[in-house]
């Protein structure tokens, strides 16, 4: 069913370049360190914050998990939604240690994919296949890309003024346009004529079941709830943080965080470092320090979340030794 996937030189350079990056990064973080205000923050560390970090991103990410497996059972993969949930946690811990969630959106995708047929008795010209899994995932991604930046704008309204005081005003009006967007797209598909065209462009690309899918994330009424959804998983996220910085006594403002978490967010697509290492503790740094919040212990936040975050996904662990992963989708 998928072709195995044979890593070029290229590939492995840029795989090695990433790995370089990062600990550039890491590196002209520590150099940003105060250490003995390090030294002074550790034996003091609130590990009640810690914990709920790790909760708040539990939930983050099961609550994403169940978003994706209804989208799913909306296109046509006969799965549990505890399924997805246990896949989309295998694929987070797959990310973590890759430049970009290409791997772990290629596992969930997969999975998906394989669980579906062996459930199947009769497989049709209907049945869905791996273009579907993969539509599948990138709806969920659009939903949480919206949910992202609906947050971090509502961040630029509160907090623009920092910057410039036309900043706070332009937050509110692409509060307004996203969410505008979003009725958009909703609008349009509830017309049977847009949504007809829709679906002659989804069967001609062979993606089965798409339009369900499609209806699902972005159609009415689902987008009044899917819009709101995205924004809470987003802003658990952005809590999880915030208990680091309350773990390591920074008392952070709110609004810094609503700019700067949606922004670190955005910035981690990019295949610049791995699982954003270095890349989230210098950005945030720079970031929060516009509000004077101590460096040092920023970094130590942030260092903080991310080993909590791996900490997260390691239930993910049992399902990729239980049903071991291709080699080819740990290569992407």
């Amino acid at each position: 069913m998928t072709k195995p996937i044979t890593r070029t030189w290229q590939q492995k350079f840029f795989s090695w370049l990433r790995v370089v990056i990062s600990l550039l990064l890491l590196l002209r973080a520590f150099t940003l360190i105060d250490w003995q205000s390090i030294q002074r923050a550790l034996p003091t560390i609130q590990f009640e914050w810690l914990f709920l970090t790790l909760l708040l991103l539990w939930v983050s990410n099961a609550t994403s998990g169940l978003r994706w497996g209804k989208i799913m059972q909306a296109g046509g993969f006969s799965n549990p939604l505890i399924e997805y949930v246990r896949w989309y946690f295998s694929g987070g811990l797959i990310n973590q240690g890759l430049p970009t969630t290409l791997g772990g959106d290629s596992y969930r995708a997969i999975s998906a994919l394989q669980h579906t047929e062996s459930n199947l008795s009769l497989q049709t010209s209907q049945t869905p296949n791996l273009k579907s899994a993969f539509y599948n995932v990138a709806l969920d991604r659009s939903l949480g890309f919206a949910g992202n930046s609906i947050l971090g704008a509502i961040g630029l309204g509160l907090g623009g003024y920092i910057f410039n005081d036309w900043l706070g005003t332009t937050g509110w009006i692409l509060v307004g346009v996203m969410i505008s967007g979003a009725g958009f797209i909703s609008f349009l598909l509830h017309f049977k004529a847009s949504r007809t065209l829709i679906q002659k462009t989804l069967e001609r690309l062979q993606i089965h079941h798409g339009m369900q899918a499609t209806m699902n994330a972005w159609g009415w009424p689902n987008i009044i709830v899917q819009i709101p959804f995205a924004v809470l998983i987003h802003a658990l996220t952005l809590a999880a943080y915030w208990g680091c910085l309350k773990a390591c006594h920074v008392d952070a403002p709110i609004e810094s965080l609503l700019i700067g978490i949606p922004a670190i967010s955005i910035l981690m697509i990019l295949p610049i470092s791995i699982s954003g290492w270095g890349l989230r503790e210098t950005s945030l740094a720079s970031i929060l320090g516009l509000w004077h919040l101590d460096t040092s212990l920023v970094i130590l936040s942030s260092l903080l979340y991310g080993l909590i975050t791996l900490i997260t996904f390691l239930p993910g662990l049992f399902r990729l030794v239980v049903k071991k992963t291709p080699p080819e989708i740990i290569s992407l």
